[in-house]
Order: structure tokens, then C-alpha cells, then sequence
């Protein structure tokens, strides 16, 4: 029986950056943290011990936090593509190179005369992320984001599901639905030309918070379909949406006992279990996403 090593790769994860700019009293802050992994041919690494191809994860940390100096961090999409390209092209024994990214928001402080030059606050739970892929094969920029809470508190329903012997769940033509969202949409090869990152952010962002708020669902499954469908309707540059919904599950408390009605006034909300509903929206014409290392670490 033969025993061959499989496909590999290997990288510096969670490199934490804070990159501020100071050309004016007014600082501006991008706070980042920074995940590389790179692709070649390091079979002697693996199955001998020998590093002579090995470009050591500290370089690779060193690397990201040069290129946060010497290249602009805004957008995250250009950065992350730029210190891919330096890997792939400047390395010789790196083919592949994928960078991802996440970003953390902060907010001005408000002083007595306005928004303060150079003090933040940490803003809300939404995490932007980027995941950049540079191969032979082409470029891929996976722009998206994660921990986005979203609620509302009707035009929802769930109902004439399949049932069993062991189903207790009764159906409901009004309930509760929130997530915490998870959304990924990929751009490649020559749909990357000329893209204002920083404007697709917020254009994906507000069309798929815009489907979830009007669109009268009979499912989150449902949801997802359509949020995914307005982003790609949106930008013609995106080829596909991935889309990650755990239904962060509210259910009315029962006041029978206390002789009082709670006409969809108040919920318990429950953590755990919790459905989790997962979804790709593809456009049918767009570039493939090619294997599967490109959607790996969370991204799939």
C-alpha cells in the first residue's frame, strides 16, 4: 500500500495590525488582523525535515506588517492582493498565495465640537473580512462579513413543514427571525479591474439588509435566496454569494399562569441548538471558483 503526502500549505495566522495615518491632525485608523497561507512544493519539508523552500511564517508576519507601511491598507481588497502578489511573484517556490483579512470598525469619539481628530470607539459586532487568492490559475477576492446581528420582529412564518413522530415544533404564520449573518461574495480574473471595494461593501451590505427587511419570508431558506440574488442582480463583477445564517431561535413566553396575554410582546431567546442555514447563489455565466482551498477556513 503506498502512503503519499496530500495537498498542503502552510502560513502565519492572525497577524494583528493597527495602521494609522498621521499627514494630517485628522488620524485615520485601519484596524486589521492578517492571515497568510501559502502553496508550492514543500514536500521535502514535510516528509524529510528539510526547510531549504520553506519561506519562514515569521517572514510572512514581517511581510504583512511592511506592506501595512510601504502599501495603503484601505481597501483591505487592494492590500491583501498586493502582498499576495508579492508572495506568488517574488518567493520562487510559492505558487499560491491567500490572504485573509479582517477588519475591525471604530467610530469617532463625538467631542463638544465635533468628531474628535484622533480618539475612537470600538463600533458594534460587525466584522468586515477579505480572503485574496493569487495562483497560476488566476485571482480570486472573496469580499464579505461576519457577526452581523440582524432582527425583525414580524413578516416572518414557518409553516406546512414536513413532520414526523417526533416533530413538536407547531407552525406559525408570525414569528420572530434574526441571525447572525455570515456573507462571502467572490470576484475574479479580469471582473476585478477597477472595482471601488469600499463602495461594493456597502452596496452588498445595504441591498441583502434591504431583501431581509421587505421581502415577507416563508423561510430564512427563502431569505437567503433572495439576498443573495439582489447582490449578484446588483454588480454584475460578483460570480457568486455564500451565505451563512444561524436562526437565532425567539420563542413567546407563556403567561397562562399569571392569567395575561402576550400577544407577540415578549420572547425568551435561546442560543443553543440553533438552526444553521447555509446557502450559494451563483451566477450561471460567472468565472468558477475553482478547488476548494480558496473557500477553506471559515469561507465555505
Amino acid at each position: 500500500m503506498a502512503i503519499v503526502l496530500g495537498s498542503n500549505q502552510y502560513g502565519k495566522a492572525e497577524t494583528r495590525l493597527v495602521r494609522f495615518v498621521r499627514d494630517s491632525p485628522r488620524h485615520q485608523i485601519t484596524d486589521l488582523n492578517v492571515t497568510t497561507a501559502l502553496r508550492g512544493d514543500f514536500s521535502a519539508a514535510y516528509l524529510d525535515g528539510d526547510q531549504s523552500a520553506v519561506l519562514p511564517t515569521d517572514t510572512q508576519k514581517n511581510s504583512a506588517y511592511v506592506w501595512a507601511k510601504t502599501h495603503a491598507v484601505d481597501p483591505i481588497e487592494e492590500y491583501g492582493l498586493s502582498l499576495a502578489r508579492h508572495f506568488v511573484e517574488d518567493v520562487e517556490p510559492v505558487e499560491a498565495a491567500r490572504i485573509e483579512i479582517e477588519q475591525f470598525g471604530w467610530t469617532r469619539v463625538v467631542a463638544q465640537d465635533g468628531e474628535h481628530d484622533h480618539t475612537w470607539i470600538r463600533s458594534g459586532q460587525e466584522v468586515r473580512t477579505a480572503a485574496v487568492t493569487v495562483e497560476a490559475g488566476g485571482e480570486h477576492v472573496v469580499q464579505g462579513l461576519k457577526d452581523l446581528v440582524v432582527l425583525k420582529s414580524t413578516g416572518s412564518a414557518f409553516k406546512d413543514f414536513l413532520t414526523d413522530e417526533y416533530t413538536t415544533l407547531r407552525p406559525t404564520d408570525d414569528r420572530v427571525m434574526a441571525t447572525s449573518l455570515v456573507a462571502r461574495w467572490r470576484v475574479s480574473g479580469d471582473r476585478l479591474e477597477g472595482i471601488d471595494w469600499n463602495a461594493m461593501y456597502v452596496g452588498v451590505r445595504a441591498v441583502m439588509l434591504e431583501r431581509f427587511a421587505n421581502l415577507h419570508s416563508l423561510a430564512l431558506q427563502q431569505t437567503l435566496w433572495h439576498m443573495g440574488r439582489a447582490a449578484i442582480e446588483a454588480y454584475p463583477q460578483i460570480a457568486e454569494v455564500r451565505l451563512k445564517a444561524p436562526n437565532k431561535h425567539h420563542f413567546l413566553v407563556d403567561f397562562s399562569a399569571f392569567d395575561l396575554e402576550n400577544d407577540g410582546e415578549v420572547f425568551h431567546a435561546d442560543d443553543r441548538p440553533y438552526g444553521l442555514i447555509e446557502a450559494t447563489v451563483e451566477r450561471d455565466d460567472g468565472p468558477p471558483s475553482g478547488d476548494a482551498w480558496r473557500f477553506s477556513a471559515g469561507l465555505a
